[in-house]
């Protein structure tokens, strides 16, 4: 630990060298990358190289007397622990008299002082709002430096995996009749020109999946169309000859990737006719859009991809079925093992891990995890989105709790599921707070209600059970899921406040994929999550206009071990019973005569 301390000291002695050299006086270092991408690709972990926090979230901060780091409640423990001894400072978002990055730079810049970062990792719209706040003060901005670039010994290279396509069976719709839509919005709109920078759109529209991020299926690239064209800025050394070959068919043309400043410089090279630009300021990067000439009109609109790929079609439903069944099948494995060897067999939280991937990679037309794992024993669940690595993984006893937060790809879709497993005696506390999450989690996916309603009216049903006890949790409830895609996407989600961040408070549409999984956690002792993926649809339609309702798409037990059935209503345990039912009729079929008994058990009424 203390190596690593010395070494985010130098990198820091290093960084504020050079920004000495060139006149920067805060330099800003965003978890993006040239996509605003949520994870990203080993290349663009510059946050991390120069702070050390290791999470998916977060901003940082460095001036010549400071450096900071903003992130939010999944990441407060954690960040604590990783930040010890480094000289940055934590800054806790959305906690009381904690500044945002923005407030914070403006008061700690005078005027005459310089704001420096990499355009291509900052959004046009978050670009904006500094250039506001700032200039009012007389400070000024450098948006073209890549500072920490000019530190970094041995950067990895930008990735470059193979790509293949989504056949059609999988997607449920053409890469033709996609384009088509978007073309037809873009008419709408009044557009010549539609820009895409958002990876997984990209990977959506076109049908096309690849492995340039860690457990996310995308192709580093950019895209521009018109009605004529499509041009998919991308290392075509990625393409194999087939996949050119089928993208060619549908117009689609390859260009080098670095080329879509020039293409954006160029847009009105016409002089007689002036170009209208579609695309969405807070996810393309401020340097692309300062590359567009400025007697262009921009178009700032949600891209027209964004709710599409969100609402699963038919298809894409009916195979996300199939794929939480195998899924299921790998999990309830799983944690038959897990109670049935802990204590007997040497396992710790890595080699759990592993054996969990093991039974996965058993289904059929399973393509990776879809996050990495999250097999947190003790107190190390307390830490939302704790992963094991070699330094802090620890053996499992067969004692307390156990959560296991993973997921998986198939081309039949992506699975997220959360289960808290009593591995031997637990406290009466942890119980009751085990049966409150789940009270909560069941009672969010027997939501009916309104069409038109968003997560932020529906969120109290999760959380209800734990404000009853004067208790909370510190993250959403739910977010949505890609199809094969990024397990996180917008723009649905469960929340019990706005986040302006936090593209996730669209209306509840059929076909939307959301993940249901509230939790509890006590720093140092324990963490508490229950989590299915549940699929809105269309229940009865009355005079007072459609209703909606869930369907659960996870097929996993719940552990009944930690089940206090007298903290439940009637209802409660019914909802809890028939989902057992459920899970039996569907998995059974796949288990060995054991697992079969087990499992027979494990889903019993209350």
């Amino acid at each position: 630990m203390i190596i690593m301390e010395n070494i985010i000291q130098k990198r820091l002695a290093a960084l504020r060298a050079v920004m000495k050299k060139q006149g920067i006086d805060a330099y800003l270092i965003p978890t993006d990358d040239f996509h605003s991408s949520e994870y990203v690709g080993d290349y663009f972990k510059c946050r991390k190289y120069i702070t050390g926090f290791t999470g998916s979230a977060g901003t940082a901060v460095v001036t010549q007397d400071m450096a900071g780091l903003w992130t939010d409640g999944r990441y407060f423990i954690q960040a604590e622990q990783q930040l010890e001894g480094s000289t940055v400072t934590l800054f806790k978002m959305g906690e009381p008299d904690v500044p945002t990055v923005h407030e914070f730079l403006e008061k700690k810049l005078t005027k005459g002082q310089c704001l420096g970062f990499d355009g291509r990792t900052v959004g046009a719209k978050e670009a904006d709002e500094l250039e506001k706040k700032l200039f009012r003060k007389g400070e000024f901005i450098v948006c073209d430096t890549d500072l920490v670039g000019e530190i970094w010994e041995d950067r990895p290279a930008l990735s470059c995996e193979e790509v293949s396509e989504l056949d059609v069976k999988w997607a449920g719709k053409s890469r033709a009749d996609k384009l088509a839509d978007v073309r037809k919005a873009m008419l709408e709109k009044g557009a010549d020109v539609f820009l895409l920078t958002c990876l997984d759109d990209i990977a959506w529209l076109l049908n096309i999946r690849g492995g340039d991020i860690a457990c996310n299926p995308v192709v580093l690239s950019y895209l521009a169309m018109t009605q004529k064209e499509v041009l998919l800025f991308a290392n075509e050394k990625a393409f194999p000859k087939s996949v050119q070959e089928a993208l060619a068919a549908d117009g689609v043309t390859i260009r080098p990737y670095d080329d879509i400043y020039a293409y954006a410089a160029e847009l009105n090279a016409e002089p007689d006719k002036k170009l209208s630009v579609l695309l969405c300021r807070a996810k393309v990067n401020s340097r692309l859009v300062s590359s567009i000439p400025q007697d262009v009109r921009i178009i700032d609109e949600e891209n027209p991809t964004l709710l599409p790929k969100a609402v699963k079609n038919p298809v894409e439903v009916e195979n996300e079925r199939i794929a939480h069944i195998r899924d299921g099948v790998a999990v309830t494995k799983f944690i038959y093992w897990l109670k049935k060897n802990v204590g007997k067999i040497p396992m710790t939280e890595l080699s759990a891990a592993d054996h969990l991937n093991h039974l996965r990679a058993q289904q059929e037309h399973f393509m990776g995890n879809s996050f990495e794992p999250i097999i947190s024993y003790g107190p190390h669940a307390a830490i939302n989105h704790y992963s094991a690595t070699p330094e802090t993984d620890i053996p499992i006893r067969p004692e307390g709790l156990l959560l296991a937060d993973t997921g998986g790809h198939y081309l039949e879709g992506t699975t997220d599921i959360t289960r808290t497993i009593v591995l031997g005696p637990v406290t009466e506390e942890q119980k009751k707070y085990f049966t409150a999450v789940l009270r909560g989690m069941l009672n969010l996916a027997a939501a009916k209600f309104r069409y038109g309603c968003c997560g932020l009216n529906l969120d109290y049903l999760a959380r209800g059970p734990l404000w009853e006890l004067g208790q909370d949790f510190n993250h959403g409830t739910g977010h949505g899921v890609g199809y094969y895609l990024n397990v996180h996407e917008g723009p649905n989600g469960f929340r019990w406040r706005i986040v302006p961040e936090r593209n996730d408070s669209a209306v509840l549409e059929e076909g939307m994929i959301t993940s249901d999984e509230p939790g509890y956690y006590v720093g140092g002792a324990y963490g508490i999550r229950h989590e299915n993926l549940i699929v809105c649809k269309k229940a009865e339609k009355t005079d007072f206009g459609q209703f909606m309702c869930f369907e659960h798409l996870t097929m996993v037990p719940f552990d009944l071990d930690g089940v206090v059935p007298e903290q439940m209503t009637v209802r409660e345990k019914e909802l809890l019973n028939a989902y057992h039912a459920q899970v039996y009729e569907k998995i059974a079929p796949y288990l060995e005569e054991e697992e079969k008994a087990w499992l027979k058990e494990a889903t019993r009424k209350i």
